[in-house]
């Protein structure tokens, strides 16, 4: 940890779920409170004026919901892009893949333990990508199953496995299947700093931004299936 406390911009149309997500984080003492947002305009508004260190991003909202105001301030494209944490409802929300799609460094489910939420900014903050592991499987196979997963003559597909080691394809699959690196480590009988190389590697190797959208090819090219 730095000096510095991560400052958090939180855009929740709920007053009460934001007022929560306030005591939780002003709570800490290496996090900030810098502004509060009720709707994804003021949210975007806000990012660009305060320029947080995260963003923590409801979804179903009035006006210009979460996945536009996330793509404008992380998608493709944008020159500064801003961390932004998704906080959904699985049950409710259908838009979690878009969120990712739209440049979302991660998710957490609402119910989840405040301990779990702060550390999920830290982590995000750290520069890891966040997919709550226990929903990672269901979550995004779910909705990438939407997308026609690519069979095995696909030429993108093809296109990601010739850019990879063996080595490197499986580390990703097993990224897709929700695994930590911690996890991949005990599953390839590898160090984590190991681990972490390879991630490295696969996200320069397919020009990718960070660890949800090396989950989101995996499923779209088919290297792992949504069902």
């Amino acid at each position: 940890m730095t000096d510095t406390p991560i400052r958090v911009l939180i855009c929740e149309d709920q007053e009460l779920v934001r007022t929560g997500y306030v005591t939780i984080f002003s709570a800490q003492p290496d996090m900030e409170v810098v502004g509060e947002a009720a709707d994804g305009r003021a949210a975007v508004e806000a990012a660009r004026r305060l320029r947080p260190d995260i963003v923590v991003m409801d979804i179903r909202m009035p006006g210009l919901d979460g996945i536009e105001a996330t793509r404008q301030l992380a998608g493709p494209g944008v020159a500064n892009p801003v961390k932004v944490l998704v906080v959904t409802t699985f049950n409710v929300d259908e838009y979690v893949y878009e969120a990712l799609r739209a440049g979302a460094a991660g998710f957490l489910l609402k119910d989840t333990r405040p301990a779990e939420l702060v550390n999920g900014v830290r982590t995000i903050v750290g520069g890891e990508s966040l997919l709550a592991p226990a929903v990672t499987r269901t979550l995004i196979g779910h909705y990438a199953g939407r997308l026609r997963p690519a069979d095995t003559a696909n030429p993108a597909r093809q296109e990601v496995v010739r850019a990879l080691t063996p080595r490197e394809l499986e580390v990703l699959v097993q990224i897709a299947a929700g695994l930590s690196n911690a996890e991949i480590a005990a599953e390839l009988s590898i160090t984590v700093e190991t681990v972490k190389t390879y991630v490295s590697r696969i996200l320069t190797k397919l020009d990718l931004r960070d660890r949800v959208q090396a989950v989101v090819l995996a499923y779209r090219v088919g290297l792992v299936s949504a069902g």
